[in-house]
């Protein structure tokens, strides 16, 4: 008896087209191109939110503020300008603050939930991502692309590859030049690449950053992060049983088996060897083999195997974020009960502290003194004591500044040398010479403190102090 039944929304139907657009390639080390199939899901579109974060980078040049460009590393004045902020060499502790800060985010976020940033905002993961849905759009699905790779060139087509390989050579020398764009005014240095008026430097820059992108997202690809990436290589430290990463439910999916129509056995795990984990997988992991290296905790795979165990009608989870404790049906302890994140928040938490106390202290003016040693003091011929002192002022605005001099200390001291206001380059350390003569009957000890003061003469609110040591005679 023929059935005329149209089983095209049956579950089987769907789960056996599955097994059909899966070759069964092994994690390969280079010796294939792993082309990744693309399913739609939640963590599909949060890969896609979170890349684009990195539209900062390209966008973030042409921001102005106050009229001209809103950041600004410009290194040849060694200044760093952050929209009223300008950062300094002196203020490079922060930068070590900041460093820090990053490096310890990147430890804790590992140690509670894995390799988060490898996922989601990796430069290299992020790039290899677009070019990957590039080269879907112009040569076909994965098996597509598998099959073409087979093929000898001529017979592949040639105008879809080289136009795929243009947009790629495109992409790269678009990071370069946005690259370079954070260290100049963005408009200025457009007009002079379109005018082939910049520096060799800046050539070099963009075309090893057209030559790198091109090479590691377009070839190499899922190569970068197993073999180049240190982070892959120290991950195991960072991570413990209670880290929670996308992990594989052996306990429900075990044993495995194919979906077979009309054929249920209660014996089975809930895994059918769909493949699909596997297939959308950028790295080439079956994460049904546990825990691996390669592993990015894209979470692609929970993707994947969600829609597969909604077709054939099971719960979804089979493959979820979970500890490995959890796994084993332990309970999660919460963050604050961790000693490596809780000491990971507080290194954090510190070097933030740092961060925010440098910022709000940078202050306009920055004062230095040194006190000439050589002779530590010269009696003059009135019977009064002088001391000469080198002093140098930062000027950390851009404008220049007329600087006024006090200084504080005993009774009737004098300063020659600062009668008149001194010039304050902007953004550079200027240095003067003056004296300070002090009536030896004022002397009490023979080392008294004195407090120098610089004063902006527009504006007395921006000024500096510097507390040094004046010397004079043995006191009998």
């Amino acid at each position: 008896m023929s059935e005329t039944t149209n089983n095209s929304d049956h579950p089987h139907h769907h789960i056996h087209e599955l097994y059909e657009e899966v070759d069964h390639w092994e994690v390969n080390t280079g010796e294939q191109t792993i082309h990744a199939k693309r399913m739609p899901g939640v963590f599909r579109n949060l890969k896609w939110i979170t890349a684009s974060t990195w539209l900062i980078f390209f966008l973030g040049p042409y921001l102005r503020w106050n009229d001209k460009q809103a950041i600004i590393f410009d290194i040849m004045d060694r200044q760093f300008h952050i929209f009223n902020i300008t950062i300094l060499p002196q203020d490079v502790w922060m930068l070590s603050l900041v460093l820090l800060f990053f490096a310890i985010l990147l430890a804790a976020v590992t140690s509670i939930a894995g390799r988060v940033f490898c996922g989601y905002f990796c430069f290299q993961t992020v790039w290899t991502d677009v070019f990957t849905w590039i080269e879907e759009k112009l040569e076909g699905k994965p098996a597509a692309r598998r099959k073409a790779d087979k093929l000898p060139l001529l017979q592949q087509n040639i105008f879809r590859k080289l136009l795929k390989h243009t947009i790629w050579i495109l992409i790269g020398a678009l990071t370069g030049i946005s690259f370079t764009l954070w260290f100049g005014d963005a408009y200025e240095m457009w007009s002079d690449y379109l005018h082939l008026n910049v520096s060799l430097f800046s050539w070099v820059v963009v075309a090893t950053f057209s030559v790198f992108s091109y090479l590691f997202a377009g070839f190499m690809r899922e190569q970068v992060c197993l073999w180049l990436c240190p982070y892959a290589r120290i991950q195991g430290v960072m991570v413990d049983v209670d880290s929670i990463m996308p992990t594989y439910d052996y306990h429900r999916g075990e044993p495995r088996s194919r979906l077979k129509k009309g054929v249920h056995d209660a014996d089975k795990g809930d895994c059918v060897e769909c493949n699909q984990c596997y297939a959308v997988c950028p790295t080439g992991v079956d994460i049904r083999n546990g825990q691996q290296e390669g592993c990015i905790t894209c979470g692609l795979c929970i993707d994947a195997c969600d829609s597969v165990m909604e077709k054939i009608q099971k719960p979804r989870g089979l493959i979820r974020y979970m500890s490995l404790d959890e796994l084993q049906g332990k309970e999660l302890p919460p963050i604050y009960k961790r000693p490596r994140p809780l000491i990971y928040i507080s290194i954090m938490l510190i070097a933030a502290i740092g961060i925010l106390y440098g910022l709000t202290h940078l202050g306009a003016l920055e004062l230095s003194v040194l006190h000439e040693r050589q002779p530590l003091f010269v009696l003059q011929s009135d019977g009064s004591i002088q001391n000469k002192y080198q002093i140098k002022i930062l000027n950390k605005t851009p404008k220049e500044m007329k600087i006024i001099l006090r200084a504080e200390g005993p009774k009737s001291l004098t300063i020659i040398g600062a009668d008149k206001t001194l010039k304050s380059i902007p953004g550079k350390i200027s240095s003067f010479s003056i004296f300070v003569r002090i009536p030896k009957k004022e002397l009490t000890e023979e080392r008294e403190k004195l407090i120098f003061k610089v004063y902006n003469a527009d504006n007395d609110k921006i000024n500096a102090d510097y507390e040094s040591m004046f010397f004079g005679p043995q006191i009998h």
